[in-house]
């Protein structure tokens, strides 16, 4: 399970390492090796430049991030001749300095900046790349970065500035390219040098990477903007240090992958029926936002439910049955449209039998639709109170009834996800928290965060880490704050980490998709923490193949993002 440390506790799991018999030498070794082997697998799909020649260029540091860039570099030289490895070095490396010393003995290019005045060589270098490798400032980093420092980045930064500004003549789309050469790949090694990696505050000559190797465990800074936005694809790699590490293990931020989410997918059996699969109950949609109700419902369905009712106002239903044929439909009570305060007799009687209850999609924020969110919210909760750890988070105690429970004993609120206008209009109601049942799913975007937390969209972005954590635990609920890198916070103060920064999902409807999805894991009986962890994964990762099939992020619509659920769950299968 992946984690994510601050740069102190990094620290101490370092230390903890050596200790253990894992050296940093050790650690030094198999760090540069991973990022080499990162290198070689991009160059891999990648057609040489000039020659069947593959230049690959390291920006060298004088600590030990320049080190880990050194071994890198001198693994890249021994894979095959058609690697050319050049270093160009902040300062002259020690004399006792053993990486430094194993790359000389290769007879690889080196150059240092005091050898280089007015920086041609470097520029010429960066020019002729196909990969530059950022190995200057590690975790470690104190900012503003210095004059020599400074100066490689812009100079290295301007060369590939001038190698992707598109050439004059491009008038119309369907005239041939003049474009200029393609920019270096650029890789950070542990993070881009200039970020702050506990707070995510980057330097203003950081280079833009393509993707940055991050050893043992991710760091706060590396998933926090602006930062972020200079990381690339993030890969981690835990370079020989064991998962069951004290100091490791004690962390409680964990950063999702695809390997933590196939452990969360429920099973299938092949002698199941649609009972077998949940029943998810989604209350959605007014005649404003008749899409709302449909991509809740179809999410649901795709993360496998047996069965999805819809439960929305007569013109929604009228809308949307004749273009989603796998729901059944719930007629509710509705004033102009939108749900109204009588409904909860209907959702009372229709309760008994699902497994999961979506509230709040597309419903409007008229005050009939509020009270009958409060007066649902009033209805016979499930006797438990306590729950038993599942694989990450929590399961009900009560889903067996007692022996005596009867027909007659009035329908309980399944387990609750609650969104959108669910949430605003939430956010009216003194201490609204108090009414909702333990570990309900919340799944706000900043301003709704905002509203409900009373604070302003700003403070949210600023400081999310702490405050969806404090908020998780003062709610009581499991707590899914949307969002580049999405948070899952939970009652007990844990975090849960999605890797997925992109806008493909930066567009109405989308959070619908998200919270069918969860809803819909939920029904199959998935506890709350697992299904708000594995329905943002899949949801993240449908985003990414949305924008990947459509060939942008800019044209991806929530339907593009519902119709890759199935890919999405796939690839998780299969990871």
């Amino acid at each position: 399970m992946l984690k994510v440390v601050t740069v102190e506790h990094m620290r101490r799991i370092e230390a903890a390492a050596d200790a253990s018999g894992v050296s940093y030498a050790t650690m030094m070794e198999n760090a540069g090796t991973a990022a080499a082997q990162h290198i070689a697998d991009y160059l891999e799909h990648t057609p040489a430049m000039a020659n069947g020649v593959k230049r690959i260029l390291f920006l060298i540091g004088k600590g030990n991030n320049g080190g880990d860039g050194l071994v890198a570099g001198r693994v890249l030289a021994t894979m095959t001749e058609q690697y050319q490895v050049q270093f160009y070095l902040l300062a002259a490396r020690p004399d006792d300095d053993l990486n430094f010393q194993a790359v000389q003995a290769t007879n690889l290019t080196v150059t240092t900046v005091q050898e280089d005045s007015n920086f041609q060589i470097l520029r010429e270098q960066v020019a002729a790349a196909d990969v530059v490798v950022d190995a200057l400032f590690g975790i470690g980093v104190h900012l503003p970065l210095r004059s020599d420092a400074v100066d490689i980045l812009h100079h290295a930064r301007a060369v590939m500035d001038e190698r992707t500004v598109p050439q004059p003549g491009n008038i119309a789309p369907n005239q041939p390219k003049q474009s200029a050469l393609k920019r270096p790949y650029v890789v950070a090694v542990d993070c881009p040098s200039g970020l702050d990696c506990d707070t995510g505050t980057i330097d203003e000559a950081a280079l833009l990477a393509d993707a940055t190797v991050t050893f043992i465990a991710a760091k706060p800074g590396l998933l926090a903007f602006p930062g972020a936005a200079y990381v690339g694809e993030l890969v981690v790699s835990t370079i020989g240090v064991p998962d069951n590490l004290p100091e490791l293990h004690e962390a409680a931020t964990v950063l999702v992958d695809g390997g933590l989410a196939r452990s969360l997918l429920p099973a299938r059996t092949l002698d199941s029926n649609k009972g077998t699969f949940g029943k998810a109950l989604v209350v959605a949609g007014s005649a404003n936002y008749v899409g709302a109700a449909g991509l809740s419902a179809m999410a649901a369905y795709r993360s496998g439910t047996g069965l999805v009712t819809v439960g929305a106002a007569g013109p929604v239903v009228h809308a949307l049955a004749g273009h989603f044929l796998g729901p059944t439909w719930l007629l509710l009570p509705h004033d102009m449209g939108v749900i109204a305060e009588n409904a909860v007799q209907v959702i009372g009687e229709a309760l008994a039998g699902y497994s999961a209850l979506l509230l709040g999609p597309g419903w409007g924020q008229e005050s009939t639709t509020r009270e009958f969110l409060l007066k649902v919210l009033d209805l016979p909760r499930t006797s438990a109170t306590t729950h038993k750890r599942g694989t990450i988070g929590f399961i009900s105690s009560g889903d067996n009834p007692p022996a005596n429970d009867t027909a007659e004993t009035p329908a309980a609120l399944p387990p609750l996800v609650i969104d959108a206008d669910g949430l605003n209009l939430l956010a009216g109601v003194e201490q609204w928290w108090e009414r909702l049942p333990a570990d309900t799913i919340i799944t706000p975007h900043p301003g709704e965060m905002a509203r409900l937390a009373g604070l302003t969209i700003e403070e949210v972005q600023t400081d999310r880490t702490r405050i969806a954590q404090e908020k998780a635990a003062e709610w009581g609920v499991v707590l899914v704050l949307k969002g580049a890198h999405t948070l899952i916070a939970t009652p007990d103060k844990r975090l849960f980490v999605l890797p997925f920064k992109t806008d493909a999902l930066a567009t109405a409807g989308t959070g619908d998709v998200l919270a069918g999805t969860i809803t819909g894991l939920l029904a199959q009986g998935v506890n709350p923490v697992d299904a708000a962890v594995l329905g943002g994964y899949v949801q993240g990762l449908a985003g990414e193949y949305a924008a990947r099939q459509i060939g942008n992020t800019r044209s991806v619509t929530a339907e593009d993002v519902l119709n890759n659920l199935a890919a999405a769950l796939t690839a998780i299968e299969q990871s």
